[in-house]
């Protein structure tokens, strides 16, 4: 029975502590339930906007062809780069191409022979 007793007791306690916390007047009572209800309404469209698969669908579409825009402007710009380059080196690399292609074929005639 005194733990009942003890049990309410605390409970009253922490009922007076919470009221000690809450708002002062009426003016504060009202803006506190004007931002839990701003609060509210944030929360709830959160909510929506998560259940509206749809618009997410679209959303994520749309970002990956943003991305894949952004990744062929840079796989150009790559392609470019390396055609300008393999213009620079063209005749070192058409004449080791060359190299390559007579040292194929004199193996091949070599390897025929024997």
């Amino acid at each position: 029975m005194t733990h009942d007793m003890r049990r309410a007791g605390s409970h009253v306690d922490a009922d007076a502590e919470a009221a000690g916390r809450g708002a002062k007047g009426p003016d504060e009572l009202r803006r506190e339930i004007e931002r839990t209800r701003h609060e509210l309404g944030d929360t709830v469209e959160e909510l929506a906007g998560k259940m509206d698969v749809k618009a997410r669908a679209r959303a994520r579409a749309d970002d990956l062809r943003d991305r894949a825009g952004a990744m062929t402007v840079q796989m150009r710009s790559s392609a470019a780069h390396a055609g300008e380059v393999g213009m620079r080196h063209r005749k070192p690399v058409m004449i080791a191409g060359a190299v390559a292609a007579v040292v194929a074929g004199a193996v091949m005639v070599r390897r025929h022979r024997c």
